[in-house]
């Protein structure tokens, strides 16, 4: 509540923001080890350039479908899905082209209605559904096959850039998400989360009640899912077999057992009322609600495995 009355309290910074000129472009490509990149894209949306790990396909040479899979609240500044899972092993022998952005903390990956005193130019919609997609299947030879996941902030997100551009993606993937934004709760929340960054979350979607935080709510919208690939998983937040010594240094223990632990309480009963809404719209759609686990990498990781078969389903079908 402290970072929601800061929130309130905060500048808004309200102007228009101006054009960027010119359009997307690749900028530069870097090797960071075998078959893994660094891909830099000038996003004309943000005025900035946007960097991306790329895990690249089994056979480079051969079209692939792409698999974005965005970072948390901190947007992976400080440890994103290569630092903290297998994923480099697990999709090696995997003919998919995996994409990871860099960058977002708290804005939601969503197009901000003002510029951000603290966040800058947030178009992360724009970007990712607009801009990125189509240098990626140019530069990595993608088959234009695409489907997206998040953890935690990003998946509320991946709804809702789903929902922004239908039939981008065959298949979505939320782990640990809350997708309902603009009841009470769900405002608060999401005020929060962009305080917890400095920024201010009426830049984004404006004054609680106003319009927008209803047309960016995906539980809302949920009919327009319809056909598409979905799975959704969450924990209670009761420690779990990966919440133990052993399972990472004291202190990111200390974080996941103190921190970790409520906030995929609330997680899971924000999921809770995700299945109850996709049940009664009679919308298919995998629910993976474990018995216990925090809201932590080591759970994702397992996620990401769990739902890869639905993945790799929607891509190749």
């Amino acid at each position: 509540m402290v970072l929601v009355l800061g929130a309130l309290t905060a500048a808004t910074g309200r102007a228009e923001p101006s054009a960027a000129a010119g359009a997307a472009r690749l900028d530069r490509i870097e090797q960071v080890r075998d078959r893994v990149e660094d891909v830099f894209v000038y996003s004309a949306a943000m005025n900035t350039v946007i960097r991306s790990r790329v895990l690249r396909a089994a056979d480079p040479s051969a079209p692939a479908p792409t698999l974005y899979l965005l970072n948390g609240a901190n947007g992976g500044i400080d440890g994103n899905w290569d630092d903290e899972t297998d994923i480099a092993e697990f999709f090696r022998h995997k003919q998919v082209n995996v994409v990871i952005p860099v960058g977002g903390a708290g804005s939601y990956f969503t197009d901000w209605e003002f510029d951000d005193p603290m966040l800058g130019r947030p178009r992360w919609t724009t970007f990712l559904t607009g801009e990125l997609p189509p240098i990626v299947d140019a530069a990595l030879h993608g088959s234009g096959s695409n489907a997206i996941a998040g953890i935690s902030m990003a998946g509320t997100s991946v709804f809702q850039l789903a929902l922004a551009a239908p039939g981008l993606y065959r298949a979505i993937g939320s782990y640990s998400g809350c997708v309902r934004t603009s009841d009470p709760q769900g405002q608060a929340f999401v005020t929060a989360v962009v305080a917890r960054w400095r920024g201010n979350a009426f830049n984004m979607w404006g004054p609680a009640g106003d319009a927008r935080w209803a047309a960016n709510d995906a539980y809302l919208h949920a009919d327009r899912l319809r056909g598409t690939a979905i799975y959704v998983s969450a924990g209670t937040g009761v420690p779990g077999p990966l919440d133990t010594p052993g399972h990472g240094d004291p202190l990111h223990l200390t974080w996941q057992l103190l921190f970790g632990a409520p906030l995929e309480a609330v997680m899971n009963m924000c999921t809770r009322a995700l299945q109850e809404r996709f049940r009664q719209l009679d919308i298919p759609a995998t629910f993976d609600l474990r018995p216990t686990g925090t809201h932590s990498w080591g759970y994702w990781q397992q996620d990401l495995h769990r739902s890869w078969p639905t993945f790799e389903a929607a891509l190749t079908g």
